[in-house]
């Protein structure tokens, strides 16, 4: 197995959320950190821990990233951080897709989530390391997270959605060699 490192400047963690029902926002985090235990040979021993800085929100507005920077939403000033780590790789129907299964941390909660990964290639870098890439999504109740603030249209509508889209498009580069070709060597 091979460990490699989340590349920040080309990771980026995106979210979507319906709002009045009738439209979708979007939104996204910076500051992606983690590791990944990777080879395409063995996905199923594959391992992820990563952490997303919650300060870093931004959907465009202002006024809204505000909001959900407060106790409302995120809370960032108790929990500035939310995290990944897996507890399993299920190999998918082809070589480049796999079920991630795994906890996911929010303001304190964890919950279980079940990312739906695509292995997007290996290459080296103008700069001569290896590097490899991800596209991982999943969807999660954002009440089951404590993050239950909303309120009610006149229509009957909410005006967020309970139901979140999570998406990851991650570039690591590559720590260490085969660790089994370390240990015998």
């Amino acid at each position: 197995m091979v460990e490699w490192k989340i590349d920040t400047d080309h990771t980026a963690a995106e979210f979507s959320v319906r709002h009045m029902m009738i439209t979708t926002v979007r939104g996204n985090l910076k500051n992606v950190t983690g590791t990944l235990i990777f080879d395409p040979d063995v996905p199923e021993e594959s391992r992820v821990e990563a952490a997303i800085d919650t300060t870093t929100i931004h959907t465009g507005t202002a006024e809204r990233d505000a909001h959900l920077r407060s106790a409302d939403f995120l809370w960032v000033d108790h929990y500035p951080t939310l995290y990944f780590r897996s507890t399993s790789v299920v190999p998918g129907a082809t070589r480049s897709r796999a079920k991630v299964n795994g906890e996911l941390t929010i303001r304190d909660v964890t919950r279980k989530v079940t990312m739906d990964v695509e292995f997007l290639g290996e290459d080296i870098s103008p700069w001569g390391d290896r590097r490899i890439g991800f596209t991982a999504t999943t969807y999660i109740n954002r009440e089951d997270f404590g993050l239950t603030w909303n309120q009610k249209l006149a229509s009957g509508n909410w005006l967020v959605d309970r139901e979140v889209k999570i998406t990851l498009d991650v570039q690591a580069v590559m720590v260490t060699e085969a660790m089994s070709e370390q240990a015998s060597g």
